[in-house]
């Protein structure tokens, strides 16, 4: 058993003051009926809690959409730096949130953070083919014959090869969408040097059928709705 308003705060969706707001205006229903103390308990495994009318899910596994910006880490924790999860609120972080895969610090879009490990093993599993699409800005055009590179799977500098990705050329070839099937360190910034260009800009705009919202600011964040939440295979 937990105190009404924290398991609200706990969505991530209303601060603990928000709650309690909520909660003194008789817009909480706990098993159908009002509940005004912020200090009542409830069972967030056995209760129906609602807000307006609406459900909550007060418990389980939490999915949330960042527009990561530049220059954070994609990690839970670092001594030095700052990580995406110093981006939620607390009331978010303290549900155990990893980012599912990494963007690198210099990159921005869409980042996934759950707390359900095994959506995050079949999102990132290779096995499963996930497309991840980005948006890049190059210091040089890429043409035909890269585009063509790509669908082949470019050889790196390492040696490694790459599988077959999606070139689409924008701007004249100094600006890009590339199609991922496979999640390789630092993929693009290498299969682009493989070509001779460099990347100047990236941002990852979806991941399987899951987009980045043009609504949210570099920083911003926002949970998942139930059908995109569907739509990964989460547990809504």
């Amino acid at each position: 058993m937990e105190r009404l308003d924290k398991l609200l705060a706990s969505t991530g969706r209303w601060s603990r003051r928000e709650a309690k707001a909520l909660i003194k205006e008789g817009r909480v229903l706990v098993d159908g009926a009002p509940e005004r103390s912020a200090e009542a308990r409830a069972d967030p495994a056995a209760s129906l809690i609602q807000v307006d009318g609406e459900a909550l899910s007060c418990g389980g596994y939490t999915y949330v959409m960042l527009h990561k910006p530049a220059g954070v880490l994609s990690a839970t924790e670092d001594p030095r730096q700052g990580t995406v999860l110093d981006l939620l609120p607390k009331e978010l972080r303290r549900r155990g949130l990893f980012p599912v895969g990494r963007l690198d610090k210099d990159t921005e879009g869409l980042l996934l953070l759950t707390n359900d490990g095994a959506l995050a093993h079949r999102l990132l599993s290779p096995k499963n083919h996930v497309d991840k699409v980005y948006y890049a800005r190059l210091d040089r055009p890429l043409g035909e014959a890269d585009r063509e590179a790509f669908a082949r799977g470019v050889t790196l500098a390492d040696g490694s090869r790459c599988r077959s990705a999606g070139l689409t050329l924008l701007g004249g070839g100094r600006e890009v969408l590339v199609t991922l099937h496979e999640g390789k360190f630092h993929q693009i910034k290498r299969m682009a040097a493989s070509r001779g260009a460099a990347v100047c800009y990236l941002k990852r705009l979806s991941m399987g059928p899951l987009e980045l919202d043009g609504n949210l600011n570099k920083g911003e964040y926002r949970l998942l709705t139930r059908e995109e939440v569907a739509k990964i295979g989460g547990k809504g």
